[in-house]
Formats: C-alpha cells, structure tokens, sequence
C-alpha cells in the first residue's frame, strides 16, 4: 500500500469513538460464555461478576494487555513462496469464504458439497490474485460433521499451497488443524510456535458475547502462537446501534477484549483487529453490503486498528444474488473502502454473492480482476528518462500516432494492465463475436482455469503422513457434534 489510508473522522472524533468503547467496557462489560476463560480474564485483572459470566475491564488493563500484540508479522505457508507478511503497508487478499451455497450458470445455486469446494480450492489455487485461503469457499455438507474438518483440510493442504484459515469450533478440531499444517509444513512444534502458519477467525456474537467455541478457539490458537482475527459481526439496526458511531464503538469495545484475551492466553501472540460493521435493510432485516455506510465502516475501523498499532482486517462483500451491476457495484465499493481504509487481511477477496450465502464461481473471476485492478493501481508508475520518451515524440512529431514506434513496440505487452473479463472491442466487432458478456466471459475463464489445474507438488513423505493422521482421526470418531 503506497498510499496513505483515508482519516475519515478527525482524531478528537477518533478519541471519543475510543472512550465510548471503554465506558462500554468498563459499565456495561461484555459475556464471556466459557468459564476457565473468565478464571484466565480474572487471574489477569478483569472484573468478573460473581455468578455471571460478566466481564468488565477497566482501560488501563485494555491498553497495556493489547499493547503486546505484534503490529506485523509474518503468515507461513507450506510453500515459502506464498509466505505473507501481515501489518504494516502490506495487502493480502484472500478468497470467499463460509457460503452455505455454491452457483454457476450452467447449474444454478445449491447447496454446498465436497466436489464444488474442492474445484473453488483449485480455482483459488490458479488465480494470483488470492493470496490465501479464507475459511471454506464452500461448506462441504456432504461430509459428516465430526470429520468435515479432517477432509476439508486435508484438502485445502495439497490441492493448495497456500496459507488457510480454521473454523473455531471446538478444541478437537482446533488441535487437529494445528496439527495438519504443523505436518504439511514438515516442522516440529517449537518451529511452528515461531512461525505462525494458520490463522482462525474468531466472531463475538453481537452484542457484547464471545461464546465457548470462539474462547476454545482463542486459547487453542493463542497458546500455540498462531494468528486470531477478532472480529466482531456488527450489523447497525440489529446487533449494534442504527448510528454508525454507536456501531462503531460496539465493533471496537468486542474487538478489544477478544484482543486482550488472545494477550491474555500468551503475550505476544499475533492478533488481527478485524472490522465487518455494515447496516441492514430496515423493512427486511436482511444485511446489506457494498453500502456508503459499510465503507465508511472499513475505513474507520482501519484508523482504529493503527490507533492501537494492529494490523486490519476487512472485507470485499456484496448483497446481490445474481452477477450484475448490484454484484460489480457494492464489491467495487466494498473493496474501495477496505483499501482507502489500509487493510492488511482481505477476507472474502474473490466470489462472495447474496450477503455471503453463496459462493460464485463466475464471480471469482469478476473478483479477481477488481483485485489485480488493485494491485495495479497500487504500482508506482515509472518515472525516469526512458520512460518519457522523448525520442519516440521526436520521431512521431506533431500530428502522428506512436502505435508502431519503438518505444510503444518495446513495452505494449506491460504498459496497461489489461483485465480478464472486459472486453473494448467496438460494438460491431463485439456483436460479430456474438456480443459476449461478462457472466459467460467469467464462465469461460473458470473452466479454463479447473481444466489447467495441476496440484502444486507436496513431498510424498508428507502426504503420506497427513493421509495416516486423517485416518486415524477417522477411526477415533473425528469430534463430537453437539455444537
């Protein structure tokens, strides 16, 4: 990010933004569902209510708790290539993530399964533009429950090799994750404690609650070193206030103390200050994204996060359930304000659809074009003598065009980044070519994409290994489903 992030409120409004989240938690408090997590928030001077799972944090505790987290550091993957650095001026985008449903345009939406979410691991795996993965691009349904997890990342382990995201949902499947990727990356657990290599995200239930399997999550990924985005999932009008200043000082008051706890569990752990305050529609209840009021949101959650010295996470999200100009509109908008807003973790970079209950894969592509725009448009333009080009003007004179000149023929291949999806041919050339539009264009490209796809190499030896673990977690019975 070479450009410096939009202050959309001044640093009194800022302030006062910041003290509002404090008397949230200092008067009000906020639950804490797990027990042995309100005994750690206790031994660590929070005020536990006796015989409630209330909790109250005065803001010195607050400040000097969070101060431990690291500002940046670095995500690994299983392949050094695609190691990232986290924090600071640095982007990384990541792909959809959670859809209940899967579509495209010759099958239409259903429900989530196995073969559709490993075809959206390969498609994410081919397109450079997603730098991780962000959770399920699709939720495999027809895998039981108690063993969903041991396939999923068995799965998101060798047909990528890129870093990836756990579901917190219990501490079995938290271990048992911590552990696949501590054998895919073939390190011992001390090297995996110092270099983190998976991340989970965990959401407080607006208003005010962190549950027992997100607190299962923080002490599992915290202890061991590894990366939590606390996020809490503010919606104005419905789990925050309708004001944006009050959702916004909710938003902040549940990231902080979901922060602090992951310093709690280990000082120094690394933690993600993540932001996905939007609004929704007030006749229908429904969310909306891709709005002024989300990107406004984004961007303000971005000066908080730098407030604190913490990296941001944000979202590229949309309402729309087909891709149109509501689908390309409130993305365009959503990414904007995450950019403008300086976000350091992406979520949901590429195919997000219908307020995240489906995942498309036309609009991967769509995506990931807007996401290569970016990163383009974050790319300093050269600037030195060669490039003016001086003696193709001289040679050109007025009057001229400089299409065959040298100086054009030398760089024309590199000199304008040129999308996948858009098409600037003239309108009776377009219609000649039987007037192809941007769903059956990303149509295409996708089955291109999943017919070119080779698995990236992973060591035998390795692959052996995860397939044992796997097994063996499926003869155990996997996890129990009660929540």
């Amino acid at each position: 990010m070479r450009y410096k992030p939009t202050e959309v409120v001044s640093a009194d409004e800022l302030e006062s933004i910041h003290d509002a989240s404090m008397r949230i938690l200092e008067d009000i408090g906020m639950d804490f569902l797990d027990p042995e997590a309100r005994q750690l928030l206790a031994e660590a001077g929070a005020s536990v209510e006796v015989g409630s799972e209330r909790v109250r944090f005065d803001r010195e505790m607050i400040a000097d708790t969070i101060s431990t987290a690291p500002s940046s550091f670095t995500l690994h993957s299983r392949n050094p290539e695609h190691n990232l650095q986290i924090g600071g001026d640095y982007m990384a985008f990541g792909s959809v993530a959670s859809a209940p449903n899967v579509a495209d345009l010759d099958r239409g939406r259903r429900i989530g399964n196995h073969a559709d979410y490993q075809n959206l691991l390969r498609l994410s795996q081919m397109l450079n533009s997603v730098h991780f993965l962000a959770g399920y691009p699709v939720e495999p349904i027809d895998l039981h429950a108690s063993i969903r997890h041991l396939d999923a990342t068995f799965d998101a382990l060798t047909l990528t090799d890129k870093p990836f995201h756990a579901y917190s949902l219990g501490r079995q499947r938290n271990r048992d994750c911590l552990e696949m990727v501590r054998i895919a990356r073939g390190v011992d657990d001390e090297t995996l404690e110092r270099e983190p290599s998976i991340f989970t995200v965990i959401n407080s239930s607006s208003p005010l609650r962190l549950d027992t399997p997100m607190l299962h999550g923080i002490m599992e990924f915290s202890s061991r070193n590894q990366i939590v985005v606390m996020t809490p999932f503010t919606l104005a009008g419905a789990m925050a206030p309708v004001t944006l200043a009050g959702a916004l000082a909710q938003q902040n008051a549940e990231a902080l103390a979901g922060i602090a706890f992951t310093q709690v569990v280990r000082p120094g752990a690394p933690a993600v200050y993540g932001g996905f305050t939007s609004n929704v529609d007030m006749q229908s209840g429904a969310p909306a994204f891709g709005t002024p009021e989300y990107m406004r949101t984004a961007m303000v959650g971005g000066q908080l996060a730098r407030r604190y010295n913490l990296a941001y996470r944000s979202s590229n999200v949309c309402a729309a359930n087909a891709l149109d100009a509501q689908a390309a509109y409130e993305s365009v908008f959503s990414l904007w304000g995450a950019i403008m807003g300086g976000v350091n973790m992406l979520m949901h970079g590429a195919g997000w659809m219908e307020g995240g209950l489906h995942a498309s894969y036309e609009k991967m592509i769509v995506d990931a074009d807007l996401l290569h725009m970016v990163s383009a448009f974050l790319e300093p333009p050269a600037i030195d003598e060669a490039s003016f080009g001086l003696d193709a003007i001289r040679d050109v004179g007025p009057g001229g065009h400089f299409f065959g000149t040298q100086h054009t023929q030398d760089r024309f291949r590199t000199a304008f980044f040129k999308p996948m999806i858009s098409d600037w041919r003239n309108y009776e050339s377009w219609e000649e070519a039987g007037s192809p539009q941007a769903p059956a264009k990303a149509n295409a490209i996708w089955k291109e994409m999943i017919n070119a796809y080779e698995p990236p190499p992973i060591d035998a030896a390795v692959r052996e290994e995860l397939v044992a673990f796997v097994a063996r977690r499926h003869a155990e019975g996997g996890v129990p489903t009660d929540y």
